[in-house]
This record gives structure tokens, sequence and C-alpha cells, in this order.
């Protein structure tokens, strides 16, 4: 997979429900980041069975619906396995109704069309503040 397709897939599986990776689109030894982690969360994550664990766990805890994926820009660079893409996720908190979203920056890097590597940068007050 490119690097867009392996995006769109992510983005796909965020608006159905599902959590962000599944086993097929992730290199052995992924690395996922989140350099502005909430308190109590883990800023790296190395390796297909602990990303998919994570990721899984945090869906699955995570009470939001999302229901948008907008304002996506994806920006091209010179290594063809990488692309830093904007986003904005939107949903609704499926106990309270409230509707929030938030944006994000992704650098997405690829080997042998697998995702190799994941950094990505949320707005974790407005995150905080959307599942309050």
């Amino acid at each position: 997979m490119t690097p867009r397709e392996i995006f769109e897939r992510m983005r796909a599986r965020w608006l159905g429900g599902e959590s962000t990776f599944d086993r097929e689109m992730l290199a052995g030894d992924v690395v996922v980041e989140t350099p502005f982690a909430a308190p109590g969360q883990p800023s790296r994550t190395e390796g297909r069975d602990q990303v998919l664990a994570y990721t899984e766990a945090g869906r699955a805890s995570f009470p939001v619906r999302f229901e948008d994926c907008r304002n996506v820009v994806v920006h091209e660079t010179a290594d063809p396995e990488v692309i830093v893409v904007e986003y904005e996720l939107a949903g609704t908190h499926t106990a309270t109704g409230l509707s929030a979203s938030a944006p994000f920056i992704g650098v997405l890097r690829t080997r042998d069309g697998k995702l190799a590597h994941w950094r990505e940068y949320q707005h974790t007050l407005a995150i905080a503040q959307a599942v309050a």
C-alpha cells in the first residue's frame, strides 16, 4: 500500500468505529508516537502486537463515535514513502451526546507497503474537553 492508501484505510477504520490499525497494514517493527500524549498515556509504542493491543484497548475505552474526518490535506515529501497529513476528527460523545472536533497532524512512513512509523500530533486539550 502507498502512504495515502494506508491513511485512507485508517480514516475508514475511524469512521467505521474500529481501532486505527489492523494487523495486515502494519510492519512487524512499526512505531507509533504521540509526542503530546495525555498524562498517563505512552508517547511511543513499538511492535505490531503492542500497537494493536494499545489501539484496540484505546478504541474500546474511548467514548466517542467518529462521524467525520474532514479538512484533510496531504502533503507529499521528497521521500515517496512519507506523507504529512493534516485532518480534523469530529464525533459525538456516546454518553453525553456532545459533538466536538479536534485537529491533528500525522507523519506517516511506509516500508514495503506497510506502515512503519506513525507520529501523530494531537490537540489534547480539545480532546479532553470533548470527553469530559
